[in-house]
């Protein structure tokens, strides 16, 4: 059986980074997905160590809730995208107009289990595509 150290070498270990927010309309939940689409995911994308993104989306009466998670090798890979106090969560100043709450903290978890296909995820920036 592989030890955690050579589990870890193959790619195993993976880190979950969570956030969720809050947009006040429909409109600007859309706007919202759009940023990520645009800005944030190819930020993400071009970091090496990175390994997905989802921004979940549901609607709660009339506001709109997001939780966005993120797949990262490790804490490390994590602190590329994040800056040395990865715990600190990246609202750029295009979100901050289009949300209404949003977490200044994020939350990390080892994946425990699970698994992931090298696809991404297609649709319109209101069904939060990732491209």
């Amino acid at each position: 059986m592989a030890s955690d150290s050579d589990a870890q070498g193959r790619g195993n270990h993976m880190i979950a980074r969570t956030w969720h927010a809050t947009a006040a309309t429909a409109e600007n939940a859309d706007a919202y997905c759009q940023h990520f689409a645009t800005e944030v995911v190819p930020r993400l994308k071009a970091i090496r160590g990175h390994r997905g993104a989802l921004l979940l989306r549901r609607s709660a009466g009339r506001q709109v809730e997001f939780v966005a998670i993120t797949l990262w090798d490790s804490i490390e890979t994590v602190k590329e995208f994040a800056g040395p106090n990865p715990e600190i969560a990246i609202v750029e100043p295009q979100a901050r107009a289009v949300l209404t709450q949003f977490d200044t903290l994020v939350t990390h978890y080892e994946v425990a289990s699970g698994f992931t296909r090298d696809c991404d995820i297609g649709g319109s920036a209101s069904s939060a595509a990732i491209r």
